[in-house]
Order: structure tokens, then C-alpha cells, then sequence
């Protein structure tokens, strides 16, 4: 398959989640995407508990250059391929890559069609100083009062800024491509994380203002429907069931003999249902209870009603529509362990975009990165063995 990004360079100095999302990204799409670490690696590699996945699943299709930048030599490697690149990623802290010489400013005097794209806490304004994380700005942008409720305040359960902070970097990196081809010339593009958890928000900014009531979190508000709940069925299992139509009413009260209500005019509408919440809900409870999980779901399926099991993140590598669809790639981990991991959720030309390298060992391609920028194979083995540049062998994937 031809990938679109096919050609593009982009060197990549990011940790973590929000940076490597962005890499990731161009990197499914073809871009020959070079991760640079300190010789010891990147520190994303030793997180352990809720951390220990961000650095198998924000890292494949990438290459690992492992160089001290901290040493003249390893930053003229560097600069010597970002005369090659097309892109640069970051997203340290503000100021670090200008201590290192590799902000946007110098870089730009030497190669002026460089698209530099810096992902961080804040955008330009009062916050920009500040240190930000995915917890920080879902606590102080709405998202943790809106998932946990009042005094309840809960992040959601993954990294939603961090991956589409980078999402929206990739986005502007793409478009900055775009209008290179016909300006010739590079810039510098942001993307970060507050202004990404504030556009999420943007549904209940507006709500507040069309309905002229406080937004209520999640967990306390009055639904929109009169039955979009989380049941329990008579095996202990969980589905949630939403009705939100007039005719999908109709076919939920006929197959779940619930006939009663279906023929109650105070029932008609949904509004009026709504209202009626804590009248039915009792009701369908306890028809779901008597019922299986399974028997649940074939039923919802059958009648095309919005229906879902409530699984586990181990669930889904067993999940049959991700594996017949192709939805999920193998790839060895860096402890050897064979696993598959999901792929961009797009299709293009009818196919997914598959897995090329696995996830690179530290400096997994650092000789072949020196080599194809001059270095005889001695002064590779020299830079090596000096500690300026450190290689390992590459992974399959």
C-alpha cells in the first residue's frame, strides 16, 4: 500500500503520551518518523503501573536514534539530520530545546521550510508558564466536574487530552505540509492540552447558554431519554440499553413485553417519558434482571437498538469485530511478549494502517541512521564506544 506520508522525514523529541501520540500518527501514515532519546533511553520506557502501556502503544513505526545531546558531537549528529527532516516534534518543557540550540528560531535560519510542531501544557497566554498534565487540565477545564459530578470530581479514564492534543497536532502538521507545497516554507505549529480539554467542553459551554440553566455534570443530570442506563442481568452481567427514538420506544416496549407501558398516553412522548424517569426505570430494571446478559444483547441487536456490554480494557483483545476487521496488529513488546495492539481507528483505500517496524529498543537504529548521514562504519563504532551515540539491534515487529 502507498501511504501518503511516504518520504516525509520528521524527528521526534517528546516523552510520555501527548508528543508520541503526535508521531505515532504521522508515522501510521508513512512518515519515516526518528525518535531521539538520551543513550539510556527514553524515561517513558520505565514507567510501571498505570503508565506502563504509554510506552508500547505510542511507539511503533518509529525509529530510535539514541544520542547525548549534552555533548557537541551528539548535537552535531543531530543537526546534521535535521538538515533531512521535515518535520520537528516537542514537547518538553518551555525553553528546553532553546537551551539545547533546537527551538524554532535557530532552526529556522538554517532550514526555513521546517515545520516545528510544539505540543504543551498551555497555548500563548497567562497559563504558559505552567506545568501541565492531562489530571491538571481535566480538574481545571470542566472535564473532571462534568465525569465525576458535584464535589465528585473524577478524570476520565484514559489519556483524552494527551492523545488528542496530539491528534490536533498531527492535524496542524498535516495542513502545514499542505501549504508548504505551495509557499515553500516551513512554520511553527502548537497544539496543547488545556485548549484541547476546553474544546471538549465547548458541548456544555453552549448548553448553558441555550438552555439558561448550570451545565450538571454527567452522573446528575437529567438524561435526555428515558431509558439510557447500565443494567445488571440475572447472570451478573452489565448492559447499557438506550431507547432515544418514539419508534425505537415502540419496539423496546413489544419485545420486552412491556405492553403496559407502550399503551400508557402519558407514555407517548419522550419528554413525557423523561418526566416519567422514575416510574419506568424501576420497571425495566426488573424486566433486565430476569433476563441474561447475552439474551439482553441478542435481543437490542435483533430490534437495532443501541446496546453495548460494559468490558474491560483485557477484554478487547478478544473482541470479534476487532479482530475480524483487522482493528487490532501484532507486535512483539520490548519484553519479548508477543501481543496485538489496536491501529489508527481510519481506513483508507478500504485497508487499515498496519504495523511496519515494532516498537525500537533503545538506539535500535542509530547505525543505520549515522551511516546514511556520512559516518564510516569506524566513526560510528567510535561515537558508540565514546558514549556520545548508543545502538541497539531492532525488534521485528
Amino acid at each position: 500500500m502507498n501511504l501518503p506520508l511516504q518520504g516525509v522525514r520528521v524527528l521526534e523529541f517528546v516523552h510520555m503520551v501527548m508528543g508520541p501520540t503526535c508521531g505515532l500518527i504521522l508515522a501510521d501514515l508513512g512518515a519515516e518518523v526518528i525518535k531521539i532519546e538520551p543513550p539510556d533511553g527514553d524515561h517513558t520506557r520505565k514507567l510501571t503501573a498505570s503508565g506502563a502501556g504509554f510506552f508500547p502503544t505510542y511507539n511503533r513505526n518509529k525509529k530510535s536514534l539514541a544520542v547525548d545531546l549534552r555533548s557537541p558531537a551528539g548535537r552535531d549528529i543531530v543537526l546534521k539530520l535535521l538538515l533531512s527532516a521535515d518535520v520537528v516534534i516537542e514537547n518538553f518543557r518551555p525553553g528546553a530545546m532553546e537551551k539545547l540550540g533546537f527551538g524554532y528560531a535557530a532552526l529556522k535560519r538554517v532550514k526555513p521550510d521546517l515545520i516545528y510542531c510544539s505540543l504543551k501544557g498551555f497555548l500563548a497566554g497567562p497559563y504558559a508558564h505552567r506545568t501541565a498534565l492531562d489530571e491538571v487540565v481535566q480538574m481545571m477545564g470542566g472535564l473532571a466536574y462534568m465525569t465525576g459530578g458535584k464535589g465528585r470530581p473524577v478524570r476520565a479514564g484514559a489519556s483524552v487530552n494527551d492523545v488528542m492534543g496530539g491528534m490536533f497536532g498531527a492535524i496542524a502538521v498535516l495542513a502545514a505540509l499542505f501549504q508548504r507545497r505551495q509557499t515553500g516554507q516551513g512554520q511553527e505549529v502548537e497544539s496543547a492540552l488545556f485548549e484541547n480539554n476546553v474544546f471538549l467542553m465547548a458541548q456544555h459551554m453552549m448548553e448553558g447558554l441555550m438552555t439558561g440553566k448550570p451545565v450538571e455534570p454527567m452522573p446528575d443530570r437529567v438524561r435526555a431519554w428515558a431509558v439510557y442506563d447500565t443494567f445488571t442481568t440475572s447472570d451478573g452481567g452489565q448492559v447499557f440499553v438506550g431507547v432515544v427514538t418514539d419508534s425505537q420506544w415502540k419496539v423496546f416496549c413489544e419485545a420486552f413485553e412491556l405492553g403496559n407501558l407502550l399503551a400508557d398516553p402519558s407514555l407517548k412522548t419522550n419528554p413525557q417519558r423523561v418526566e416519567a424517569r422514575a416510574r419506568v426505570i424501576p420497571i425495566v430494571t426488573e424486566i433486565f434482571r430476569r433476563l441474561t446478559k447475552q439474551q439482553v444483547m441478542d435481543t437490542c441487536d435483533k430490534l437495532g437498538l443501541p446496546f453495548a456490554p460494559i468490558a474491560r480494557p483485557e477484554d478487547l483483545f478478544d473482541d470479534p469485530h476487532l479482530n475480524a476487521s483487522g482493528g487490532l496488529a501484532p507486535v512483539t513488546l520490548l519484553n519479548g511478549v508477543k501481543a496485538k495492539m489496536p491501529l489508527l481507528p481510519i481506513e483508507m483505500d478500504g485497508r487499515r494502517l498496519a504495523t511496519r517496524l515494532g516498537v525500537p529498543q533503545v538506539g535500535s537504529h542509530t547505525r543505520e541512521l549515522l551511516a546514511g548521514l556520512g559516518y564510516a562504519q569506524q566513526e560510528v563504532e567510535r561515537l558508540i564506544g565514546d558514549g556520545v551515540a548508543h545502538a541497539a539491534q531492532e525488534r521485528a515487529a
